[in-house]
């Protein structure tokens, strides 16, 4: 049976352990958190140096039965140092997460796909997997690119590579790219649904991948292709945000309701 993750933009105004409750309330197994801005001063979770929200996040993963699936967001740039990332992996280390999201813009790609790979070896002894995901408008555009930079990194033990439905709608990655995807490279999956095609800009991306997405069939990308091509027991990561549909609802009734709409296409 597929299971299902409710992510952290989702649900973003939520602290940690609000999410978990929300998640086991609307019927998810996983929860994504995200512990590390995605930028500096950027919004992310008050966790890992706060000593309550640990405590009440571990209290609620044990009452609901709720865990932790992937961490966001690891952005590898130009001066990138694997190492320094050690004590943030360490600190949240006690949420038994499996996966980390990683996102590449480093233009050089051979740098990209050396700090790739020491970044897989940095978090190998914390059981995590490191899932490239690519994004139009990054240094990895497709899954093509993807795929390259796994080959060339060595093809660590831990690598991955995230696809989110929204950046297969919106790039050159057709449904045949997702079916030569390695088995062994997939963790899991993004879902949730936008107009389609290669005809936006940068900006338009982006706006559409923090603020606009829609639920599953309310779009025009091929749900059914991307769900087929993948494995049939992959976990499924539910990213739906969309700020103004949000506001109007709480959150457990706009994770319940994406929730059932993702399972209409990928049971």
């Amino acid at each position: 049976m597929r299971e299902y993750s409710l992510a952290y933009l989702t649900v973003h105004g939520c602290t940690p352990a609000e999410a978990i409750r929300v998640a086991a309330q609307a019927g998810y197994d996983w929860v994504g958190l995200r512990p590390w801005p995605v930028a500096p001063g950027a919004a992310a979770q008050d966790l890992l140096d706060n000593p309550l929200a640990m405590r009440a996040t571990l209290d609620a993963i044990r009452e609901t039965g709720v865990r932790i699936f992937d961490l966001e967001i690891i952005r590898i740039a130009d001066h990138f140092d694997a190492k320094a990332w050690v004590p943030c992996l360490e600190a949240a280390a006690p949420l038994n997460a499996r996966a980390v999201l990683v996102a590449g813009d480093d233009l050089d790609e051979t740098r990209l796909t050396d700090n790739y790979a020491q970044l897989c070896e940095v978090m190998q002894p914390f059981g995590l997997t490191a899932n490239l995901e690519f994004m139009p408008w990054t240094a990895v555009p497709d899954v093509a690119t993807a795929k390259r930079i796994l080959r060339n990194a060595g093809a660590p033990q831990n690598a991955g590579i995230l696809v989110d439905a929204l950046h297969f709608g919106r790039s050159s990655t057709s449904v045949q790219d997702i079916q030569c995807i390695p088995r062994e490279w997939l963790h899991y999956a993004q879902m949730c649904d936008a107009p389609a095609g290669m005809n936006f800009t940068n900006q338009q991306l982006i706006q559409t991948a923090r603020s606009e997405r829609l639920l599953p069939g309310e779009g025009s990308i091929d749900l059914e292709g991307l769900v087929a091509a993948l494995p049939v027991d992959l976990p499924i990561s539910i990213e739906v945000v969309n700020l103004q549909r949000q506001a109007a609802q709480t959150p457990v009734d706009w994770a319940a309701q994406c929730l059932a709409a993702c399972r209409a296409y990928s049971r």
